[in-house]
């Protein structure tokens, strides 16, 4: 298992005579680390030497917060075999670089942590240091590394070419192998936490290596299953973290103290540390806790110390500032290379080496069947005030919550703040109120700046407060955040850069409080926002509406994401779009991130915003859905969306358009069908296969040139002609077209589809359907039968078909012609002829006739007038299909 490794500085290229290398050979929380001499020449070097050759898996650095390198490259520098050890016969392989933050976003206090993984063997490690961040506190151009850290897995044996046995092994053997720590992880690739640069920097040296030697014994534990004793030895590492991380904040104040000769207060500090250690080794029980005394089982130790008691002289120590925070590791483009292991077969687990005499009624116990548990249902409810008011000061501060609130303790003294963070609610009830009577009675005359630090530090403790489960405390935050918001604000004119920043505090746990299991607190907080958004000083900056509209996720609590649905709806409903921050843009993202929510009642509301913003705008919705065509309408979700639109916009949605198209193909098919039964009919009377009708046959007579004159001639010779003409015009009937009334004996069914298709003067291809109709109902067509007909609107001056996107700018112009109502009224050059069928046929087919009928001319040239037939009054319906069948 990878762990940290020895190493020492063996060469550097240049160093600072305050900050030399011989730094990075230890970690604490004095090291002060290595400094480049002044305007030093780069790249500088620095060569570390391992303690033995090793695996190497892990590398990390810690910069200095304004002397920080541009890059720094990683070689690994490795021996042959039988040749001495040295810097001179080390050969170097390059591993990579990293780059280094400029850290001016942190105020150059933040020092930058880079944890890189490598999987290289070798003996040394050098860094090659790039020039530095230019800055105006790195006043010589200086880089500076704080600390080195190498972790990786010590090969066999340490190098020694003099040694005929010693081989240059590069596979995963390890030296000082720990049976207990590989049996209790079982996982050969992993690194303790104990081994982090950040462990050792942060933590006291002798509280480290204690936390070490509990670390071994809690695996120990672990193997031997005594599991009672390994949970306490948990605990006591935890315990000892905290209390390692301020014993050495307390070190480095009394080095401070030391350098700035203040030995009194490094008297007083050695004599704090000295105390404070005493007490938590005593407190723990360390060494019952590390079974020095030779007890097995030890007494049970005590965590609650800081809650029960301070240790003596605790409250006299002084608070210090922070120490500045280590920043996540920011890799490079190009990473080093990230090495991963197999895990090794688990070890077989060595038996209690203890004998128990009560082992046979323990187990015995152990066997006996569990209890089953049924859980409680889950109720909404809130957490009632205590009925009795509690006596007394309130208890202590913890050091974490005193360094948290020291702003506020700056303002409103360590007393009140005190109260805000007792454990009794009428002490956090009683410190809103006072602050509330302290910030409304401040006068307006108070220094712009004081007026300030006082509303930031009241808004910290509303902040606070809103998450109190208590309804009565909860309720004084409002009230508070009210009061500052409405009254002192306009009173001691805070700029608005300070009310935006008061607000986006507080609206996240508000947001957070609206999802509460008690309805009370939900429909407070959701009025609140609500009232939020139309104070007088905060409504200009539009915060409220901009906060409330940030993406949920989509595993956000059903009934927290519903609120802030909810709450968004309200807003725009009362606020609406012209000046209130909210706009298509940040409404839409929101909602359509709220339909992917697993709950169908947050979708439901996200569907209300949708459906109203399209009634308010429209066509602009759409560009933040799904095409709308039938793959994403195979979605329940956007099929109901998309159809609410098309109601919305006046068009009939798919379900009624495709009823429409399966009416029509119905009824066209019955029309075909009795039209071929009428046209075999026609067929078997010609060929004397049956009688004939002479109401069927009237209209073919009268097409053939009107019944014959039969005066004056034999009844039976008059009955005979008759047949005889009547079989000549049914004959005839086939090849006549029954809409301009052209005869050819080409006009077979194939023939007349194609005269329909392309010839007939008297009929016309829609351009939408691409059906064939005839001119004379060209414009119900449009207006009725076409599948775009949505697309289209009744002009009511000339009563033609006119695209709804050219409508309104037809209709002002008023340069129609307009329709009589005993005229026809031609869609292709939009004039007005004469009534009836005779009409249509002059104007379509006539020499004179329509301009705009590109057949007409055709007609005339192909055939002469008298070839023409008269069409019969019986005629086909107004319209074929595409391919020309009527």
């Amino acid at each position: 298992m990878p762990t940290k490794l020895q190493f020492r500085v063996v060469h550097v290229s240049g160093q600072d005579d305050s900050y030399r290398a011989a730094e990075l050979n230890n970690h604490s929380p004095l090291t002060k680390g290595w400094q480049s001499s002044r305007f030093c020449l780069y790249p500088q070097d620095i060569v570390i030497q391992l303690g033995r050759r090793s695996r190497l898996c892990k590398i990390q650095i810690l910069s200095h917060q304004f002397l920080i390198a541009t890059k720094i490259e990683f070689y690994v520098g490795d021996v042959p075999d039988g040749v001495p050890l040295s810097l001179d016969t080390a050969r170097y392989t390059r591993l990579g670089y990293v780059s280094l933050s400029d850290n001016e976003k942190t105020g150059y206090k933040a020092r930058e942590l880079k944890s890189v993984h490598v999987d290289a063997v070798g003996v040394y490690l050098k860094l090659n240091i790039h020039k530095n961040h230019v800055n105006k506190f790195n006043l010589y151009n200086q880089v500076g590394v704080i600390a080195i850290n190498v972790i990786g897995d010590p090969l066999t044996k340490s190098y020694d070419p003099s040694d005929p046995e010693y081989l240059l092994d590069v596979s995963d053997n390890r030296i000082d192998k720990d049976p207990a720590l590989d049996g209790y992880l079982n996982r050969p690739d992993y690194i303790s936490p104990l081994d982090d640069l950040a462990f050792d920097m942060y933590q006291d040296p002798e509280i480290a290596q204690i936390i070490r030697r509990l670390e071994r014994k809690k695996q120990e534990a672990v193997l031997q299953e005594r599991y009672d004793y390994a949970k306490r030895l948990k605990h006591a590492i935890a315990e000892l973290q905290k209390v390692g991380e301020k014993l050495g904040k307390m070190e480095v104040e009394k080095r401070q103290a030391v350098e700035n000769e203040d030995y009194d207060k490094a008297k007083v500090k050695k004599l704090q540390m000295d105390e404070y250690r005493l007490h938590i080794y005593k407190d723990l029980n360390l060494p019952d806790l590390l079974e020095t005394t030779g007890s097995r089982h030890p007494h049970p130790i005590n965590f609650d110390s800081e809650r029960q008691g301070t240790p003596p002289r605790l409250l006299d120590i002084h608070r210090s500032p922070r120490s500045p925070p280590l920043t996540p590791p920011k890799y490079d483009e190009r990473p080093l290379p990230i090495t991963h292991r197999q895990p090794s077969p688990k070890p077989d687990l060595e038996p209690d080496p203890d004998p128990d005499p009560d082992l046979s009624q323990r187990r015995a116990y152990d066997e006996r069947p569990l209890p089953i548990h049924k859980p409680p249902p889950v109720v909404e409810e809130e957490i009632e005030p205590e009925p009795e008011m509690a006596a007394g000061e309130p208890e202590p501060m913890t050091e974490k919550d005193i360094r948290d609130a020291s702003s506020a303790i700056d303002v409103f003294g360590h007393p009140l703040v005190s109260k805000a963070y007792s454990k009794t609610w009428s002490y956090r009830e009683d410190s809103l109120l006072a602050v509330y009577k302290q910030t409304q009675a401040l006068p307006s005359s108070t220094p712009k700046e004081d007026a300030k630090a006082m509303m930031r530090a009241a808004i910290f403790l509303a902040k606070r407060a809103i998450d109190d489960k208590v309804y009565a405390v909860f309720k004084a935050a409002l009230q508070l955040e009210k009061m500052i918001l409405t009254d002192y604000v306009p009173k001691h004119k805070i700029p608005r850069q300070e009310t935006i920043s008061a607000v986006e505090r507080t609206i996240p746990n508000l947001l957070h409080k609206s999802g509460d299991t008690a309805v009370r607190n939900r429909d407070d907080t959701k009025k609140f926002i609500q009232d939020l958004s139309n104070f007088p000083e905060v409504r200009p900056t539009n915060v409220v509406p901009h906060e409330c509209v940030k993406l949920i996720k989509p595993n956000m609590a059903p009934r927290l994401a519903q609120s802030r649905l909810e709450i968004v709806e309200t807003l725009y409903k009362e606020l609406g779009l012209s000046t209130s921050g909210l706009n298509v843009d940040n409404l839409m993202p929101f909602c359509v991130e709220a339909l992917n929510h697993n709950a169908g009642e947050v979708r439901e509301v996200s569907e209300r915003i949708i459906k109203n913003l399209y009634r308010e705008v429209g066509a602009p919705v759409k560009d933040f859905l799904p095409p709308d065509d039938e793959k994403t309408r195979k979605n329940t979700l956007w099929r109901q969306l998309f159809e609410y639109f098309d109601k919305v916009d006046g068009k009939p949605s798919k379900s009624d358009q495709k009823k429409q198209r399966a009416e029509d193909e119905a009824r066209k098919h019955a029309e075909i069908e009795a039209l071929q039964k009428q046209l075999q009919q026609l067929k078997d009377m010609a060929s004397g296969k049956a009688p004939i009708d002479q109401s069927m046959v009237k209209g073919a007579k009268k097409g053939a040139g009107g019944p014959a004159k039969s005066k004056g001639k034999p009844k039976s010779k008059v009955l005979a002609k008759t047949s005889e003409e009547d079989n000549m015009s049914i004959a005839n009937m086939e090849k006549v077209c029954i809409f301009c009334g052209e005869r050819n004996e080409g006009f077979n069914d194939e023939g007349l589809d194609l005269h329909y298709w392309k010839n007939c003067p008297m009929l016309k291809r829609c351009a939408n359907c691409k059906q064939v109709v005839e001119i004379a109902s060209l414009t119900d067509h449009l207006l009725s039968e076409c599948e775009s007909k949505a697309m289209f609107s009744k002009c009511p001056r000339c009563s033609e078909a006119i695209l709804k996107e050219e409508y309104d700018q037809h209709v002002q112009e008023k340069a129609c012609n307009p329709a009589k109502a005993a005229m026809n009224h031609c869609p292709l050059c939009h004039q007005d002829i004469s009534n009836g069928e005779d009409g249509w046929k002059e104007h379509l087919m006539g020499q004179s006739g329509c301009k705009q009928n590109p057949r007409r001319l055709l007609a005339l040239n192909k055939q002469p007038a008298q070839s023409r037939l008269p069409a019969p009054k019986s005629r086909v319906p107004t319209k074929t299909n595409k391919t020309g069948r009527r």
